[in-house]
């Protein structure tokens, strides 16, 4: 791992008595290997008022339609009226048909 200078500024505050080599060598053993820690973020919220308005089941209207039947979230599908463009109208059953007919 490579030290940077901002590191480098670091490792003399935390390692006072160490080297410059030894201060490297501590910081590059102190961050290998390491994600990002969560140490000190904030939880979620789990409060009786998250979990009624994260309740989908409760949602009417056109906010209703944008969940499918497990809770999830349908994303653009929806949100937005996508036309159908088939030349047929809404409700038409027979789309397609005409060609097997004829």
């Amino acid at each position: 791992a490579v030290v940077s200078t901002q590191s480098t500024g670091l490792a003399k505050k935390r390692f006072p008595k160490l080297s410059e080599s030894e201060r490297s060598a501590a910081m590059t053993e102190l961050v290998a290997n390491k994600g990002p820690q969560t140490a000190g973020t904030t939880k979620a919220a789990k409060g009786g008022a998250t979990g009624r308005l994260t309740d989908t089941s409760k949602y009417t209207g056109s906010h209703k339609e944008r969940f499918g039947e497990d809770g999830k979230g349908k994303g653009l599908e929806g949100r937005v009226e996508l036309a159908d463009n088939s030349g047929y109208v809404g409700n038409y059953k027979g789309a397609d048909t005409y060609d097997k007919q004829h």
